[in-house]
């Protein structure tokens, strides 16, 4: 089960890896083999699903997305907890508002992820 520590811990390990725009940093949250969902998706890379699989395939999804926003900075606004996933709540320079849900394995790396925006 996750717990308040570990949630806290994650967040600001995520939103600090995001802000120091080092893929290889955000990606080592997560499993090989992970699912990342967003709305966006579609849009940067072509994909209809709006689903995406894997480390590499994912990676290179963000960094086309980096290039074209490539001073991102998130802050985090709230985190959430519950048995197996965290919910993070963060805005970004840019105005943008989003939570992004991150469920996760035994090891505690994420094995599913979704992102959701406001706006």
């Amino acid at each position: 089960m996750i717990d308040k520590s570990f949630a806290e811990y994650f967040a600001a390990e995520w939103i600090a890896a995001w802000n120091s725009r080092n893929l290889d940093r955000v990606l080592a949250h997560y499993t090989d083999d992970f699912e990342f969902s967003s709305p966006f998706i579609v849009k940067v890379v072509g994909e209809p699903s709006n689903i995406l699989c894997g480390k590499q395939t994912v990676g290179t999804y963000w960094a086309t997305a980096l290039a074209g926003h490539p001073n991102p900075v998130f802050t985090l606004d709230a985190a959430h907890w519950g048995v197996k996933s965290i919910v993070l709540h963060y805005h970004r320079n840019d105005e943008r508002i989003a939570s992004e849900w991150f469920e996760f394995s035994p090891d505690g790396k994420v094995v599913r992820s979704s992102a959701h925006y406001a706006g």
